[in-house]
């Protein structure tokens, strides 16, 4: 088998996955603050991330994935006063803080579950982990990068800068940030505009605080993920992922966090970033109105899309499209997706009705088999792999029409890994088919009617009235197709 190439974000290049440990391997990709509802570029970005997190095991590895829970830090800028948005949506929703955590880390958790996205090995929250925050930041302060003034704690950036190099995954450097900060109000207590939090003093105000040597009060945003992944995939692991809106100054941070108590060792071998996700060409934006709930696109209850469109469409619609490229969702966009997914779920329903053959003629399965692993190889490419599924797809439907044959071997062999890819590395599911009603029996019994009839112009050599029969059942969305069983038809 090939080697499994990944996409580091930090040497902008592709390169050849070795893990640290053999066979073991570790996954850090950062979750929701959850004050709200998760909104769609997240679920795509964990989607990409189930992808990645199901295919490493296939491979044999032993993945530890742990994806965090934000439930306090996450300020709404970097300013001095700057509020908590929990604590922010508490107050607005006249409820605890941490009933707006429970709200929606469970609104959280069943949207994930509806796209079918596996748990992680580990989901650690900001608030069952500020022992480790604390230690972390006597650390950095004991290696001398970070200072405290008035009971908060600050990292130093240039003196971090000076040591070694804060900006490179972004590719940014302290000149140009020093260049483009500007000195905010509230912010005089830092020594520089760019300086980040380790540790924020609480306003008497402040609902969620806690002791420690230096005041009482909450961790910085950017301080949980680097204790969280050094408790529990150490000092140094495999990937660390997330959206791309995140490498700055979030990810940047972590890595400087990292890197002071290393004494500049790096922390991460490969950092990965899923790109984002646009509607109808625009960036999602509450505020203009170009935005949309998973669940509202599940329901159809929104003034974007004419139809509802399931859990399923809306994943196979994300895998169409490499996790490092731009996605715009727009309805036209899974109306196809739509027909591709049903399309495909119906070629694998008729894998049960082939007929195997003494030889296979027009298509190649073990070359299509390693196709599909090299699309997976190439940087986890899911639209190169649901490519070679649609090969598959076309010749499974000329083998029902009895175009091409196949033998027993090679269709065990077809049958074992489409449903595999399809299932296990894409996470799909075959649509459900819905209960007939009354009024679907009648125009099933309808269409097998006039099959009757054309069936009856073919036998009398009546080619003209049958062609004629077969091209209007098609105008009206009915595909018949002839096979040595007889005549099925299939509406779309």
């Amino acid at each position: 088998m090939q080697n499994l190439k990944v996409y580091n974000s930090l040497s902008g290049k592709k390169e050849v996955f070795k893990s640290i440990e053999k066979k073991f391997v570790g996954i850090y990709v950062c979750g929701p603050t959850v004050y709200n509802k998760v909104h769609l570029g997240n679920c795509r970005t964990f989607i990409s991330f189930d992808l990645i997190y199901r295919y490493f095991k296939h491979l044999g590895y032993k993945v530890r994935y742990v994806r965090n829970i934000t439930d306090v830090g996450h300020l709404e800028d970097d300013s001095e006063n700057a509020e908590d948005r929990i604590i922010k949506k508490a107050r607005t929703e006249k409820i605890e803080p941490m009933e707006v955590v429970q709200l929606y880390t469970v609104d959280f958790h069943k949207t994930l579950s509806l796209f079918n996205i596996l748990p992680p090995s580990i989901e650690p929250s900001a608030t069952g982990h500020i022992i480790e925050q604390i230690e972390i930041v006597k650390s950095i302060i004991k290696k001398g990068y970070a200072y405290e003034i008035n009971g908060s704690v600050y990292f130093d950036v240039s003196k971090f800068d000076n040591s070694y190099k804060y900006g490179k995954l972004s590719k940014r450097n302290i000149e140009d940030l020093i260049s483009n900060t500007r000195n905010l109000d509230g912010q005089s207590d830092k020594k520089n505009p760019h300086d980040f939090a380790l540790w924020k003093k609480a306003e008497p105000q402040h609902i969620m605080r806690w002791k420690s040597p230096w005041s009482d009060g909450f961790p910085g945003w950017h301080l949980e993920c680097t204790a969280m992944s050094r408790k529990y995939l150490g000092e140094k692991f495999d990937i660390h992922g997330g959206g791309l809106d995140l490498k700055f100054p979030h990810h940047e941070c972590e890595i400087a966090q990292s890197e002071a108590i290393n004494d500049g060792k790096e922390c991460v071998r490969y950092w990965m970033h899923s790109n984002m996700l646009t509607l109808n060409g625009k960036k999602m934006s509450k505020s203009t109105g170009n935005s949309i709930l998973p669940e509202e696109i599940f329901n159809g209850k929104n003034s974007l899309f004419k139809k509802e469109f399931s859990p399923e469409v809306v994943r196979f619609f994300m895998l169409q499209a490499h996790y490092r490229s731009i996605l715009d969702i727009s309805e036209d966009a899974l109306l196809a997706s739509e027909k591709g997914y049903k399309k495909l779920c119906d070629a694998i329903s008729q894998l049960s009705e082939i007929e195997t053959n003494k030889e296979t003629t027009g298509f190649d399965v073990t070359k299509w088999i390693s196709n599909c692993y090299g699309a997976l190889n190439d940087d986890f490419n899911s639209p190169i792999l649901i490519a070679k599924i649609f090969d598959a797809v076309k010749y499974i439907n000329s083998l029902n029409t009895g175009i091409e044959s196949i033998n027993k071997n090679d269709f065990k062999l077809l049958e074992e890994k489409i449903k595999f890819f399809f299932h296990e590395i894409l996470g799909l599911n075959l649509i459900k088919s819905k209960s007939k009603t009354k009024e679907n029996n009648y125009i099933e019994e309808l269409i097998n009617l006039i099959i009757d009839i054309r069936n009856k112009a073919r036998f009398d050599n009546d080619f003209e009235t049958s062609d004629k029969i077969r091209d209007s059942l098609l105008k009206l969305g009915v595909k018949l197709k002839d096979s040595k069983k007889g005549t099925e038809f299939k509406i779309d």
